[in-house]
C-alpha cells in the first residue's frame, strides 16, 4: 500500500496565497518580494549585487561626511554628465569616420516610456499614507501622554540620544549602521550554523547546490520563490538530500 504523499513545508505555508490572522488581515508582507530582496541583500546571497550596493552607499556616506550635500550632488552630476557626453562624442566621431548612420547612441533609452501611470502613483501614495497615518497617530499618542509609561520611555531615550549626539553625528551613525547591517547577519548566520553542526549526537547531511542557500532562508522567502517558479521548481534542483539521524 502506497504511503500518502507528504506535502513540502515550503509550499504548505503559502499554497493558499498567504496565511491570515483571525481578524481577517492577510499576512503576505513577510513573504513579499521586497522583504526577500532585502534579506538576500544583507545576507550576501548575490555577492556582486550586494558588493555594488554596499560599496556605493558607503562611498556616498563617506563623501557626505567629508563634503557638503551640495558638493556631493554636484560632483555626482558632473561625473554622470562627463560619462554620457564623452560617450556621445565618441560615438559621433566613430560614425563620422565609418560614415555609418547608427543614430543617437541613447536612442533606446530616450524612446523608453518612463512616465508614471496614475494607477502606480496612487498605489504608492496609498501605501505611503498608511505609514504616515500610523506615524502621526503614534506621535500624538506619545506627545499627548496617552500612556505615561511610553512617554517616559521616549523621554529617557531622547535624553540618552543627547549623549550619543555629543559623540557622533548623523552621518557617522549611518556609516556604523550600514557596516553593522551588512556584517552582523552574515557573521551570526555562520556562527549559528557552525555551532549547530558541532552539537554532539547530530549527523545531518550537508545541503548541496541550491538547497544550501535555501536551508538558511526564511520559510516565507523560499515559499515565494518556489511558487513564483511554478510546480517544476522543486524538481529542477534535483532530489532532496536525505537526512541521517543518529
Amino acid at each position: 500500500m502506497a504511503e500518502p504523499a507528504t506535502q513540502s513545508p515550503f509550499i504548505s505555508s503559502s499554497a493558499g496565497g498567504g496565511s491570515s490572522e483571525p481578524g481577517g488581515r492577510d499576512l503576505k508582507v513577510a513573504g513579499s518580494p521586497q522583504s526577500c530582496a532585502v534579506h538576500d541583500l544583507i545576507f550576501w546571497r548575490d555577492v556582486k549585487k550586494t558588493g555594488l550596493v554596499f560599496s556605493t552607499t558607503l562611498i556616498l556616506l563617506l563623501s557626505l561626511a567629508a563634503f557638503s550635500v551640495i558638493s556631493v550632488a554636484s560632483y555626482l552630476i558632473l561625473a554622470l554628465l562627463s560619462v554620457t557626453i564623452s560617450f556621445r562624442v565618441y560615438k559621433s566621431v566613430i560614425q563620422a569616420v565609418q560614415k555609418s548612420d547608427e543614430g543617437h547612441p541613447f536612442k533606446a533609452y530616450l524612446d523608453a516610456d518612463v512616465a508614471l501611470s496614475s494607477e502606480t502613483f496612487h498605489k504608492y501614495v496609498n501605501s505611503a499614507m498608511v505609514h504616515v497615518n500610523h506615524a502621526l497617530k503614534l506621535i500624538m499618542r506619545l506627545f499627548l501622554v496617552e500612556d505615561l509609561v511610553d512617554s517616559l520611555k521616549l523621554a529617557v531615550v531622547m535624553w540618552l540620544m543627547t549623549y550619543v549626539g555629543a559623540i557622533f553625528n548623523g552621518i557617522t551613525l549611518l556609516i556604523l549602521g550600514e557596516l553593522l547591517v551588512f556584517s552582523v547577519p552574515v557573521v551570526y548566520e555562520k556562527y549559528k550554523v557552525g555551532k549547530r553542526d558541532r552539537k554532539p549526537g547530530k549527523r545531518l547531511a550537508a545541503p548541496q547546490g541550491a538547497w544550501a542557500a535555501s536551508a538558511r532562508e526564511p520559510q516565507s522567502c523560499v515559499s515565494a520563490r518556489v511558487l513564483s517558479r511554478g510546480p517544476g521548481a522543486l524538481e529542477s534542483h534535483g532530489p532532496a538530500v536525505p537526512i541521517r539521524r543518529a
